[in-house]
């Protein structure tokens, strides 16, 4: 197979699993609504955990496989490219403005967890810290669950809202369809993708955690920049921001808890220097959003620069 055709496969996965996600996503949000579970939860775990479901399949299918460098390649790659290109680029459509709480809450939480997940990688991601992960991110998820309860305003009463039963019924079967294919066709995109890039890697003698850091990496992050700039054009800067910083944190605890679990104790050859730059990249971003709450369109081009010069790190 040339390296032509194993592009087009690979490219052919991603825009599965990119369309599949989406509706994936899309689905279980409905459900949850439908099946009345708390707006809160709706929110922590169907949104963000269903913005990083490309990551965390595909890591989960890399790993499985034995790729390690490529799992892990994927999520320090989604990590960099969520906050330095895809914020950038929504600060260059608008200036991002956040409340205080955000920087206070989700922002040191995230970063948290980028360092928790550099130190696993640096020291050897295997079971026993992939299981440290996933613990980290249980008590996490409860911690962002009480918050959010909090500072939740009053729910909808029950029954204010409720459809005709028949329309009720056809509307949660197409919804139940709409979850179950959406997942299917996430597993069918990312095993293309995963299967596709790793040859594609053997084929040009580039380490699979190269290929992780830069295409997978890109290619999983693509929902996560067409909702940034869907939400900023919309002016919903809280939500883009708590959609990025929760993806981060959820790809460092979840989805190195997955490559940590799944991977064995196969070694991840991943840099210093990129794992420095995937946790300074973190600072910087919770830096430009504690100074006056504000990210402008000048931090855009830092950020975007910042991205650019994390690209020679690849290979350090």
């Amino acid at each position: 197979m040339t390296v032509l055709m194993l592009l087009g496969l690979a490219a052919l996965g991603l825009a599965v699993l990119t369309v599949a996600a989406d509706q994936l996503v899309l689905g279980a949000g409905r459900l949850a609504t439908m099946l009345r579970i708390a707006p809160v939860v709706v929110g922590v775990i169907v949104i963000g955990l269903g913005t990083s479901a490309p990551e965390f399949v595909v890591s989960g299918i890399a790993a499985a496989r034995g790729d390690v460098g490529l799992a892990a390649g994927n999520l320090i790659g989604s990590n960099i490219l969520n906050l330095t290109m895809v914020l950038g680029i929504a600060a260059l459509v608008a200036p991002i403005a956040v409340r205080s709480s955000t920087v206070r809450r989700e922002a040191p939480l995230s970063v948290a967890a980028t360092v928790a997940f550099a130190g696993a990688v640096a020291f050897g991601l295997g079971p026993l810290a992939g299981a440290g992960l996933a613990v980290a991110m249980l008590l996490t998820a409860v911690l962002l669950v009480h918050l959010a309860r909090a500072s939740a305003g009053p729910a909808i009463p029950p029954g204010a809202d409720d459809p005709p039963q028949r329309r009720r019924g056809t509307t949660m079967a197409r919804e139940t369809a709409r979850t179950v294919l959406g997942l299917l066709g996430t597993l069918l995109g990312a095993q293309l993708l995963v299967e596709n890039a790793s040859v594609l890697a053997a084929r040009l003698g580039v380490p699979q955690v190269i290929i992780g850091l830069t295409l997978v990496a890109i290619g999983t992050s693509l929902p996560e920049l067409v909702t940034a700039v869907q939400a900023q054009r919309r002016g919903a800067s809280d939500l883009l921001v708590g959609n990025l910083l929760g993806s981060n944190l959820f790809n460092s605890l979840t989805g190195g808890a997955i490559v940590g679990l799944l991977g064995g104790h196969r070694p991840v050859d991943a840099g210093p220097a990129i794992l420095l730059a995937m946790v300074l990249v973190a600072l910087l971003a919770w830096a430009l959003l504690g100074r006056g709450h504000r990210v402008t369109r000048t931090d855009a081009y830092l950020l975007l620069g910042a991205y650019l010069l994390s690209l020679p790190l690849l290979a350090a």
